[in-house]
């Protein structure tokens, strides 16, 4: 299993730049499998607590059921269009994929906490020049990896 920590500890500059992404706003999206395999996208909150990723489920709710049965997931960060002035000046967007790992109980409101388990992390964003889309991957094990597309 790989925590959050790892990402840290093995690419600082590249978790700092994810983590900011994630931070600047307070609602992100996952994606859960529902239990005829279909995707299911819901909002959620999540936060980053003692070098962990974790999350929570309102009891009775189908992303909460969906990570029961199946703990594959993928987390996507709050996204802003790129300023129209200014395309290299977009700060990007980043996602997290993993297993959600059910830690315990939430009192309030009442529903289940889970931790990532995260088996890749993903920056996207523009290169300097604002004329080619840059995409950053890091999976355990390796080094960031970095593309640049038209």
């Amino acid at each position: 299993m790989v925590a959050w920590k790892d990402v840290v500890s093995e690419e600082p500059a590249f978790a700092a730049k994810v983590r900011a992404l994630f931070d600047a706003h307070k609602h992100k999206t996952i994606a859960t499998l529902r239990s005829d395999g279909s995707p299911r996208i819901s909002g959620i909150e999540a936060e980053f607590t003692d070098d962990e990723l974790t999350f929570g489920s309102m009891t009775g709710s189908r992303k909460g059921a969906d990570l029961a049965r199946d703990p594959r997931f993928a987390l996507h960060s709050p996204s802003v269009d790129p300023p129209e002035a200014d395309p290299a000046g977009w700060v990007g967007e980043a996602k997290i994929a993993g297993r959600a790992l059910l830690v315990g109980d939430l009192e309030d409101p009442g529903g289940q906490l889970f931790r990532a388990d995260v088996d890749e992390v993903v920056l996207t964003s523009l290169n300097e020049a604002g004329d080619r889309l840059r995409i950053e991957t890091w999976r355990p094990g390796g080094p960031v990896r970095r593309i640049e597309r038209e």
